[in-house]
């Protein structure tokens, strides 16, 4: 395996952190925690080429995924990207951070992570988060040959550069301690921040149960 092609399924590329999860205790946070570095790290500094095809929804944590592969390819389509965790009431894990500061110039970081709104994907080449939109009945056969041509590159010399550009902010990371993502962490468990949260899982329970336009429901409405 000479590369690799990161997607999603359905309507989502990836959605982040699932909000209607039970409250965790301090010592299964702090394993969530852990995990979460540990796969974005890996993800992040894999000796190999990585290819995000972004076809959906990448949404928070989510779009942290597509912007931690060294290339990224979005589809011409209906669909909504963007950094929205402040929004919500949620911190950013220093990896995560890292890795949007790498890829994204600091105008660009600054307006999705301080601005925390959800884009058309129309927005994502001016944004930074893709580098090609394409249209939807050519992206699976242009992401597998933009993955073979980066999979035929000398094994070494690609890994070599991939471990230079991603040096300094890995070395941030790793440099981290657990008190300073605890701090981070907390940020998740404040009154307003919590409420923040509600409120967004009630915003997405209604949306998930209003009918839509034609629908039985809405007839009977109209009527």
């Amino acid at each position: 395996m000479r590369a690799i092609v990161l997607t999603g399924a359905g309507a989502f590329f990836c959605g982040g952190f699932d909000l209607s999860a039970p409250r965790r205790d301090e010592a299964a946070a702090r394993r969530l925690r852990e995990l979460y570095r540990e796969s974005h790290l890996g993800l992040f500094t894999l000796p190999k080429p990585t290819v995000a095809m972004v076809a959906a929804h990448a949404i928070a944590g989510g779009l942290v995924l597509a912007l931690a592969c060294d290339y990224r390819l979005g589809v011409d389509g209906d669909y909504r990207l963007g950094l929205n965790e402040a929004a919500i009431g949620a911190s950013f894990p220093k990896v995560a951070f890292e890795i949007v500061r790498l890829r994204l110039t600091h105008a660009r970081a600054s307006e999705l992570l301080l601005g925390a709104a959800l884009y058309p994907a129309n927005e994502a080449i001016r944004l930074g988060v893709v580098d090609e939109m394409i249209p939807a009945d050519r992206l699976e056969a242009t992401v597998v040959r933009r993955a073979a041509r980066l999979g035929a590159f000398p094994r070494e010399a690609y890994a070599h550069a991939k471990a230079a550009l991603v040096a300094e902010a890995v070395a941030r990371v790793e440099a981290e301690t657990e008190e300073e993502a605890a701090r981070g962490a907390a940020v998740w468990t404040t009154p307003e921040s919590s409420a923040a949260r509600a409120a967004q899982r009630e915003r997405l329970g209604r949306a998930r149960w209003r009918p839509r336009a034609g629908t039985a429901a809405n007839r009977r409405e109209r009527s």
